[in-house]
């Protein structure tokens, strides 16, 4: 009796370690498949309270070379940044949210719109 009890807890232990190990191998080899994959790149989570970084196309400005102007920023829109151009005037600009047809965000010239109660 003794010996019928020991041997079928020696056999179950054994195939539940068995299956243990053959889930963790599977495991561990299915993660290092993924990681190794060149064409997948790394799901990026946004942390709370952190921006994304964008690049955002100064709207009328443009470099030396004649070529628009790209700001990377991860400020959020609606803030107004300050830009030197090439002659060493300054203008401003403020961040917005839309997207411009290459992908790049928009930031619009402060000047070229009159305030209240200019008109």
């Amino acid at each position: 009796m003794l010996t019928d009890v020991l041997t079928g807890w020696t056999a179950e232990t054994s195939g539940g370690l068995t299956l243990l190990a053959g889930a963790a191998a599977w495991g561990w080899i299915r993660r290092r498949r993924n990681q190794a994959s060149p064409g997948t790149a790394p799901a990026i989570t946004a942390c709370e309270g952190v921006q994304p970084v964008r690049t955002y196309t100064l709207l009328g400005a443009r470099a030396a070379d004649g070529q628009p102007v790209h700001l990377p920023s991860s400020r959020p829109a609606g803030i107004r940044v300050t830009w030197t151009g090439p002659a060493g005037k300054t203008e401003q600009f403020e961040l917005t949210d839309a997207v411009l047809p290459d992908g790049t965000y928009a930031a619009e010239l402060v000047s070229a719109y009159p305030g209240p109660g200019t008109l």
